[in-house]
């Protein structure tokens, strides 16, 4: 960013240097007519010219003042080290100097001209170019005066070495203005950023006890209820029609005693450790039974690897689908879609149940252990997806779920 860019303050200044300067070659021309100069005409002439080239410079490209003044009075064409500011300055200080032959009194045009010199070049360039302008005007001031007087030098150097520390001065507070901003921006980031983390903490704080309930609870009941099962399960004879019931019971506490403990060691569900998630959601579709009920898993597009929370999530929104399924849909057939895209990974499941009305469906009419929908699309927002349900009664049930794939190798080729 150019030190010298256009701000409200800078912009003020300028409208004040462009009064100075139109001031001071109106000086200039109503002194030299006034007290009848020699070359009077001559001086009005070459005033207006250098106020119409100021002009023409100061508004080049915006073809009105109102616009030159939203851009900072300078437009464009003649902007700080450019060659056309060059040029500008070329012949407004051509101009000056046969203006400062005629008049002694465009001396102190020299005062605006440091400025504009100071602002338009480089440092490098600006500052000689102030101290050759000075040195004119003093060169002025003798040859018209056929005197050598500490004013002559004091006026014109004195100025100069007031525009050269102004604008100086300027650009090193605009820097550190700049540096402060940067600052307030890189702090204001810092903060979101250790805001963020300490979100993050309070989630794995409050995981961390969830994890601890959990094991001191659920999952020593769980162990308890298997142990007094698996020993009803001795006592009984191998034939006894209750030994099936109690083996099937023992089972189900044996899986969700995996689970819990799944849970409380932060890893993926017993589905997904050994296979992946395709292999988990056929694997779920073939033991989901119900009246009369027929479950399909199909695969859509070329499958790629997944975050261990997207294969989590879709697993979890599956069984909860399917549970739905079986306990209110009385559906007799259901498929579940798993459809990989080029940004994206999408869950679908279909049934040709009873259907239901979505709108105002129950909290826990459509879910599993009373969360439903409202857990799947916490689920899904979480990781940035959606989650869309279409029902209605009598029409069955179709409920997708989809996930961002922004971080995809390909994606990463593409944007390459």
């Amino acid at each position: 960013m150019d030190s010298r860019s256009h701000t409200h303050v800078t912009a003020a200044l300028r409208l004040c240097l462009h009064a100075l300067l139109t001031g001071l070659l109106a000086l200039v021309a109503v002194r030299a007519v006034g007290e009848g100069a020699p070359h009077a005409g001559a001086v009005v002439a070459l005033t207006l010219v250098t106020a119409g080239a100021y002009a023409a410079g100061a508004l080049a490209g915006t073809g009105a003042l109102a616009a030159s003044v939203r851009q900072g009075a300078l437009a464009a064409s003649v902007r700080p080290g450019t060659k056309a500011a060059a040029t500008w300055l070329a012949a407004l200080g051509t101009l000056w100097l046969a203006l400062l032959a005629l008049s002694p009194d465009a001396l102190w045009v020299a005062f605006p001209l440091y400025f504009l010199q100071l602002h338009l070049l480089p440092t490098r360039w600006g500052v000689p170019a102030v101290a050759v302008t000075a040195v004119a005007a003093i060169t002025s001031f003798v040859a018209h005066r056929q005197e050598i007087a500490p004013g002559a030098f004091i006026g014109p150097l004195l100025g100069a070495a007031v525009a050269i520390a102004t604008v100086l001065g300027y650009d090193a507070l605009f820097r550190e203005s700049e540096r402060r901003r940067e600052l307030i921006v890189e702090l204001v980031a810092t903060r979101a950023e250790l805001a963020e983390a300490e979100r993050t903490a309070g989630t794995l704080a409050e995981r961390e006890r969830l994890a601890r309930e959990i094991h001191d609870t659920l999952a020593q009941g769980l162990s308890s209820i298997q142990l007094l099962l698996r020993a009803a399960e001795r006592t009984l004879p191998e034939d006894a029609p209750a030994a099936a019931h109690v083996r099937a019971a023992r089972e189900a506490a044996q899986a969700n005693l995996a689970e819990a403990r799944s849970f409380v060691r932060a890893l993926t569900p017993p589905d997904l450790e050994h296979g992946s998630l395709a292999a988990a959601l056929e694997r779920l579709c073939a033991r989901t039974t119900g009246p009369d009920l027929s479950v399909r898993f199909a695969v859509s597009g070329t499958p790629v690897e997944l975050p261990t929370p997207y294969e989590v999530a879709l697993l979890r929104t599956a069984q909860s689908a399917l549970a739905n399924t079986v306990r209110h849909a009385r559906a007799g057939r259901a498929e579940i879609t798993l459809s990989f895209m080029d940004t994206s990974v999408a869950l679908d499941v279909v049934d040709d149940g009873r259907g239901f009305d979505p709108s105002g469906a129950p909290v826990d009419e459509r879910g599993d252990g009373g969360f439903g929908l409202p857990a799947m699309r916490s689920r899904a927002a979480t990781l940035g997806g959606t989650l869309s349900v279409e029902s209605a009664p009598g029409q069955g049930t179709a409920l997708a779920v989809t996930l961002p794939l922004a971080g995809r190798p390909r994606d990463r080729e593409r944007a390459a």
